[in-house]
Order: C-alpha cells, then structure tokens, then sequence
C-alpha cells in the first residue's frame, strides 16, 4: 500500500503538466440544507469536464517508454473524451472506437480534444459491439489497448482526486460520497484513504438502474446485471471491473445507496438553477444521495462531482423527469364523451395552478367517446390528486400513465 500512495504522488505531479488541481469548494446551500460541512471535489472543471483524463493519462504516460504508441480504447463519453486529450499531449497516435449512436456533440468534442493524433472509428450499435471491434483492431495492429476503469494504472491515476482532497481540505473529511460506475476512482481514492486517512468514511452512489457494485458485494464477486438503465451513461456499467472489486470487497452492500434516475434529474436542475453548476447524471450521482446519508448535522462531507458533460438537447427530458419524480406533472388517457360541451367540463375541472402540457386524440373510433392523451402540469403534487378526485366525481374514465413505462415511451 506504501508504494501505491508513493505512485499516486508521482502521478498527481506529473499530471500538473496538463492542468491544476480541480477546485475543492464548500457549498454554503447544501451545507445550510444539511446542517453540516458540505464540499464538492469538482472534477467537472478538469479540461475534458471529468476525471477520466487522469487515469487515461497516467496509463499511457507508463505505457510509452521511449518510443511512440498507439492507443485504442472503447468509449461513448468521457474516457474518449480523456484518452484523446492525453493523445495530443503526448503526440501519439490513437484510435477512439465509438458507437453509431453516439450523439454528434460527443464526437466532435472527442475529435477537439485529440486534433490530428487521434482517428474516430464509429462502429456497432451497442457499446458491446464496439469494445469487440476495438479489441479485435489492437490485436491486430499490436495497439495498446486503453481501459476505462479495470487496470492498475488507470485505478493510481483516479487516486489523485483523493491526494488533491485531502490536500486542500488540509483534515481528513468525516465521510467522502463518490459515484460508481466500472469503480476505478472509488477503488483509486479508498485505496489511498486507507492509508493516508484511515478513519474516514464512505458512500457509494449508483444508478438505481446500474447497481453493479451493490450486487458484487452482496454477491462476493463481480456479476453481470441482466438490464443496464442507461440514462446515467456515465456509470451505467454492467459489471464492476474485477481489479476495483478487489479493492472494493471490504465494503459491505450497506454502503452502497441508490439513486433513482428521475430523481437524478431533480439533483441535476437544483444545482443548475440554484448554484448555476452544470452537471451529467453521473456527475451528480453523489449529491443525489445525500438524503439518504442518514444524520450528517456538523460533519465534514465531501461529494465528488464526476463530471460536466450535460448535452443540453436533453434538458427537457431532465426537466420532464424531474416533474415526474416531484409529482408535479402526471400523464393520463381519459375518454372524452363524444357531446358538445365535454371539453369545456373537463377544463373547468382544473385548478387554478394546472397547465394542459400536452392534448392528443388518440382515437376516435368509439361512438360515444374518444381516447385523449393529456399532460399536466402544476405547482404541488396535492393539486394532481384533487384533479382526480374531480375527476371521478364528474364521471370521467381515466387511466394514470405517468408511470407506466411502456405506455409512456410510446406515447409520450
């Protein structure tokens, strides 16, 4: 364990070639909110808006030796966006394997950060399609293939988000809440804790939708999810990597806390709106959980902030889970008796905070009444339910699908 944290102090050095230490900020809301000592280790301020630079420097800063290389790796989003940039640092060739699907914003900002050192290779339609083919291309070319997380170059170039905290804090915190996706900066900074702050705590965050790690330890052993919600793409991850369990293992399932991803979108627009923070869902994984930390009144906690790479073609699907989860916005089909003046009474049964967001006729095909999607949006979930009340009074059928998923995805 000595040589580890020596190698994550040659690594932290070496890494101030490309930029300084991320902030370590004290968050005076959510530190009022929750009666304790809240600071944000904010990795959405390195250059490529996210740890993963860090490792994927410090693996191919060991890799090189005295000659050039060529590095490959698999990644729709930030371990892309990490690998490019240490690419044009070093002046090496690198070849990034990204899905068909990859939104148009990651690529570019992928080919920004890599210039002219690094080739795009958009193959398969599923991220498991285009690991094979990345895997298949270095071994044919002798390229050097670049994990995400499963390596212990990559797990010693994460730790440095922990030398750095612990440096600015200038103390050891009370608990540090870190996110969880393939696990390599959760097993990096516990592994430099245990040495250099032994007496500090941890939570883990997960998608409730990607619980990878929680599943290990009840397990003992990394397994494969059989389904991956992959909202949180920055930590939807089938299967913790095995060389971060192993740091892992000593943690119990207790310490792992889930965040629902709706909910995800309520922590994502709170620090949008009211710190002015532009977060990913992973990015805002471990302040997603504080609620349910249990007591944190005069304790020193630090929640890392993964990343800052929020497409904001997605912020109405944000705000739209967000209402969700806040119960503010419901979606019904109600049938609308086929009379005139049905309409007018069902307007006048809203309130004077309920908005139509949303009016389709579905079908027509019954005589006597017509299918209609509907959305609604108000200030206090409780408006909703009086809203139903009413309507049940005033004899119109519904049917809540607000939480309905298959209905939901092809309807609305």
């Amino acid at each position: 364990m000595e040589n580890f944290v020596a190698s994550v102090r040659l690594a932290e050095a070496a890494l101030r070639d490309l930029f300084e230490p991320t902030p370590l900020q004290r968050n005076d809301h959510l530190s009022a909110k929750y009666g304790a000592d809240i600071w944000l280790k904010r990795e959405d301020l390195t250059p490529v808006r996210s740890y993963k630079l860090r490792g994927a420097f410090n693996a191919m800063r060991k890799l090189i030796g005295d000659g050039p290389g060529h590095f490959v790796c698999a990644s729709a989003g930030n371990h892309a966006q990490g690998v490019a940039f240490a690419c044009r640092h070093f002046g090496v060739r690198g070849t990034i394997f990204m899905p068909v699907t990859t939104p148009q914003q990651k690529i570019d900002k992928t080919r920004i950060f890599g210039g002219e050192a690094i080739r795009i290779v958009l193959t398969g339609d599923y991220f498991d399609q285009t690991l094979a083919a990345a895997q298949a291309f270095c071994a044919a070319e002798g390229a050097q293939f670049l994990s995400p997380f499963d390596a212990p170059d990559v797990i010693e170039g994460q730790a440095t988000v922990g030398l750095e905290m612990l440096a600015q804090l200038g103390r050891a915190p009370d608990l540090v809440v870190l996110p969880v996706g393939g696990g390599g900066l959760s097993a990096g900074v516990t592994s430099y804790f245990r040495t250099e702050a032994p007496a500090t705590r941890f939570a883990f965050a997960e998608p409730l939708g990607g619980a990878s790690l929680q599943a290990a330890l009840r397990q003992g052993a990394p397994v494969a999810l059989p389904a991956v919600d992959s909202f949180v793409d920055g930590a939807a991850v089938a299967r913790i990597g095995a060389l971060p369990f192993e740091a892992l293992s000593r943690f119990s399932p207790d310490d792992v806390y889930l965040a629902p991803e709706d909910r995800i979108c309520r922590t994502m627009l709170e620090m949008l709106n009211t710190e002015g923070v532009v977060l990913e869902p992973a990015g805002a994984l471990a302040l997603d959980v504080l609620d349910d930390l249990g007591d944190l009144t005069g304790k020193t906690v630090v929640c890392v902030c993964s990343g800052g790479n929020f497409d904001f073609e997605r912020l109405p699907e944000v705000k739209e889970r967000a209402q969700r989860y806040q119960g503010v916005k419901k979606y019904f089909i109600l049938r609308m008796p086929q009379r005139p003046g049905a309409l007018r009474d069902f307007l006048e049964m809203l309130g004077p905070d309920d908005d139509i967001a949303r009016f389709e006729y579905l079908k027509k095909s019954a005589r006597n009444f017509g299918s209609v999607l509907i959305g609604i949006e108000t200030t206090q979930p409780a408006n909703l339910s009086s809203l139903m009340q009413r309507l049940e009074q005033g004899g119109f059928a519904y049917r809540d699908i607000t939480n309905d998923q298959i209905l939901s995805e092809f309807l609305v």
